[in-house]
């Protein structure tokens, strides 16, 4: 049996490697693609031995490319592992912080902030709309939880809170936008499109830090999070604390998510593909399916990101659009699959 065992997380880790090996390739290719003329010869050159590239290279391989780079693998991965958590904690496999209402609620802090004109602000102008986006996040789940709360925490309650969350900020929305002139609705509607091309070196170890302290406490949970895949009662039975792991997973899910999509704007369905691509390659043992589906969600948004910028020559086309035309299809599919 141990033999068994020692084959069966062999085979798990060797599958893991791999999608890291894909994801570094998709890394790559989201840095190699863009319409700067450059080679792959003189990004390498510039990446590993930057002293030796010109002024113009540099700028555009270590000031432009690789934060958008950098920043695709933190918030594809940052929505993939939260999505999974979400889908463990309320067994529902349509969960994902975007389809409860949590990137609505940034949607809405952002847009308040450009119609008020604090966008434009010099000093605070920077941080002040992903600031906002953050607390409107921030205040969409901790609706969610308290609604929730109030119902001892139940699932369905918890996915029913969220999706009236959903349409309360999308009126929000609508009337801000309404309201907005015509320059900063184009502004508006580019946020809510989701976007990389804000990266830099100040927002990257921010996301960073969050993702690194609330993925260790994920992966600390594992066996708890498998353990409630099996039900609320046998979990019980298990020596779990289910409500209480529900709530803190909820906690550490929110804000992972309003952290990511407070620097990027609103990108959809990450959170729903990755774990589900993740879960038909290495199942439901969280030690295994979270980090997977973290690798999943990097490479999807990565090739995401490295196909909006060559969609149309010239122009880099709304990555929100790319992840949603992915994510629609392999939606309704899951829908039909679980009727």
């Amino acid at each position: 049996m141990s033999s068994e065992y020692a084959s069966f997380t062999r085979r798990k880790t060797i599958i893991l490697i791999i999608a890291l090996l894909i994801m570094a390739g998709a890394f790559f290719f989201n840095l190699f693609t863009g319409s700067s003329g450059m080679t792959i010869g003189e990004m390498f050159s510039t990446i590993f031995n930057p002293g030796s590239a010109d002024v113009k290279a540099r700028a555009i391989v270590w000031d432009m490319r690789m934060p958008i780079s950098v920043m695709g693998v933190l918030v594809g991965a940052a929505l993939g592992v939260a999505g999974a958590v979400m889908q463990t904690i309320l067994n529902n496999p349509l969960a994902s912080p975007y389809t409860l209402g949590v990137s609505a609620g940034a949607g809405v802090g952002a847009s308040l902030v450009m119609v008020l004109g604090g966008g434009s602000l010099v000093i605070l102008g920077r941080f002040l709309v992903p600031a906002v986006a953050f607390l409107f996040s921030i205040a969409a789940c901790m609706a969610i939880y308290f609604i929730s709360k109030a119902r001892k925490f139940t699932p369905s309650v918890m996915v029913l809170a969220g999706i009236g969350m959903v349409f309360f900020f999308q009126a929000f929305q609508s009337f801000l936008q309404y309201m907005a002139s015509a320059e900063t609705l184009q502004n508006i509607t580019f946020w809510t499109f989701g976007s990389l091309q804000k990266a830099d070196w100040v927002n990257i170890p921010i996301l960073g830090g969050v993702f690194a302290v609330v993925f260790i406490i994920f992966m600390a949970n594992a066996w708890k999070l498998t353990a409630m895949r099996l039900g609320d009662n046998r979990a019980k039975s298990m020596g779990v604390n289910v409500d209480k792991i529900r709530k803190q997973m909820f906690v550490l899910i929110s804000i992972l998510t309003a952290t990511a999509v407070a620097f990027v704007g609103t990108i959809g369905f990450i959170g729903i593909v990755g774990p589900h691509i993740a879960r038909m390659i290495l199942g439901e043992d969280q030690r295994y399916f979270m980090p997977m589906s973290a690798v999943c969600g990097a490479i999807i948004l990565s090739l995401a990101s490295g196909i909006s910028k060559i969609l149309v020559p010239g122009a880099i086309f709304p990555i929100g659009i790319i992840t949603s035309l992915i994510g629609v299809p392999f939606y309704l599919i899951l829908l039909l699959r679980k009727k």
